[in-house]
């Protein structure tokens, strides 16, 4: 019989944390993970980490904890995560009144430098100072999200953590204690189990008939080869993203039963038009959002292409002909704008780890916190975070 104290379902960078951070107390975790690429959200995301962000003493905790353990990241899992720290320049669109937005950021921990297109333009020569009334510049962090995914898979095997490439398809009880999952190579044993999934944890609960309240946004890039000739300064994205205020009407009580059935189309999709090029100095362009209740919609990609382009050419002329692939994922959110990070009520030993807003950045330190309260330890951070 296989069993472990902790059973990890879901191997991109949330679940590979947990599992990592688990094992470093020395629990026994399995990690199952089908997809060997881990094609998801962390593998198509920007990277960036915007610890500038909190709102609140917790968001601003998170923040700090987050942007110190990727400082130091690389050194501990013996791996380059490819962090680095630089800007990003969120941009104003010319409809929108420039004092409005600046006076909106103050409301984040760290203060926003106000430029005018010019001065955005002298930054990001890239950028078209015409598309924009003005743009805000903040510190920001960054990594390559696959290098660190594999990172921590890594660091989870050689700490003794066992992955397999394994898709779980239900659960095992006792009484109204989970005691394993099945997958179609047999049921594996654990007294907790973490989902992690992402955006499938929502579809993979509801099939068991397990109510949460998780959602996501199917999102949509295009992801370019290394470009030697243009070079990127900053991450850039839109002051005010569309997403947020698509993932809030989303989510109203109107419109749960299309979550509850996997159907529908609750709210318009959005572009947000941002842009970022790694070190290895490839794109990602984008992003396209849309709130479908079905996990496995395909969209026109072809469609989708060309609305991303379009959006793109008006604030990046010279970005938006460059050869580029077509990808999508789910992003998973939650209706608080916080995690679900703990145990899910009414069925023991079953706990979710997923719904992040700031993933790359909240993840880490949260999967730390997660890992103590496991190994025993109270009074932790995820007594704030019980909102389900």
């Amino acid at each position: 019989m296989n069993t472990y104290d902790w059973i990890v379902v879901g191997g991109g960078l949330t679940g590979a944390a947990l599992g990592y951070e688990l094992q470093k107390q020395g629990l026994r975790v399995l990690l199952l993970e089908p997809d060997s690429t881990i094609a998801n959200a962390t593998r198509y995301s920007y990277g960036g980490l915007a610890y500038w962000a909190g709102t609140s003493p917790l968001t601003r905790q998170l923040c700090e904890e987050g942007i110190a353990v990727h400082r130091q990241l690389s050194q501990e899992l013996d791996a380059d995560t490819q962090f680095r720290e630089f800007e990003t320049l969120l941009t104003i669109e010319p409809e929108e009144d420039p004092d409005t937005v600046a006076t909106d950021y103050n409301r984040f921990a760290l203060p926003a430098r106000r430029l005018t297109p010019s001065e955005a333009n002298e930054i990001e020569p890239l950028l078209n100072p015409n598309a924009i009334s003005g743009a805000l510049l903040l510190p920001h962090g960054h990594i390559e999200p696959q290098q660190t995914n594999r990172a921590y898979l890594q660091a989870f095997g050689r700490a003794g953590g066992v992955l397999q490439p394994e898709e779980v398809t239900g659960f095992a009880y006792n009484g109204d204690r989970a005691v394993g999952v099945k997958t179609a190579e047999g049921t594996y044993f654990a007294e907790h189990i973490a989902i992690c999934a992402g955006g499938l944890s929502r579809a993979l609960l509801q099939k068991c008939g397990i109510p949460v309240k998780l959602y996501f946004t199917q999102t949509e890039i295009l992801e370019t080869p290394p470009v030697e000739e243009l070079r990127l300064q900053t991450l850039v994205m839109p002051a005010i993203i569309d997403r947020f205020e698509l993932e809030e009407k989303a989510i109203q009580p109107e419109f749960e039963p299309l979550w509850k059935r996997e159907s529908g189309e609750p709210v318009p999709p959005i572009l947000d038009a941002g842009a970022i090029q790694f070190r290895d100095r490839h794109f990602i362009l984008g992003q396209l959002s849309r709130a479908i209740a079905n996990p496995h919609f395909t969209p026109d990609a072809a469609a989708s292409e060309a609305k991303i382009r379009d959006a793109i050419a008006n604030i990046f002329p010279s970005l938006a002909p460059l050869p580029a692939t077509w990808h999508r994922c789910l992003v998973a959110y939650a209706a608080n704008s916080l995690p679900l990070v703990g145990a899910l009520a009414g069925i023991e030993g079953l706990h979710l780890f997923s719904g992040f807003t700031n993933t790359l950045l909240f993840a880490p330190p949260l999967a730390k916190h997660f890992a103590r309260w496991a190994a025993g330890e109270t009074g932790t951070l995820l007594e704030q975070l019980q909102s389900y």
